[in-house]
């Protein structure tokens, strides 16, 4: 049993740095790259879904509402380096 939970802790560790690698790569390229790209969906495809609840949070409680920097982006990277951190 126990080497079945290691297992899945590190699978689910993997995926959590894979995560964190798409996360790098869209925040990079969105400084390069316009919407249209096929690259870039897939990124925002992948990463929206765990952007999203912490960006609707930060709107739903008025936290940095008109600031040029998407907080709710790193905050969520950020949580996703503490989850692997804590899995480790």
């Amino acid at each position: 049993m126990d080497i079945l939970i290691e297992l899945l802790k590190h699978i689910v560790i993997i995926f959590l740095m894979a995560l964190q690698t798409a996360m790098t790569l869209r925040a990079i390229l969105s400084w390069f790259m316009m919407g249209g790209n096929k690259f870039m969906d897939f990124l925002y495809a992948v990463t929206e879904p765990f952007v999203y609840p912490v960006r609707a949070l930060f709107q739903r409680m008025n936290w940095l509402q008109g600031t040029p920097i998407d907080f709710s982006f790193m905050i969520t990277y950020l949580l996703i380096s503490l989850i692997s951190l804590f899995l480790s």
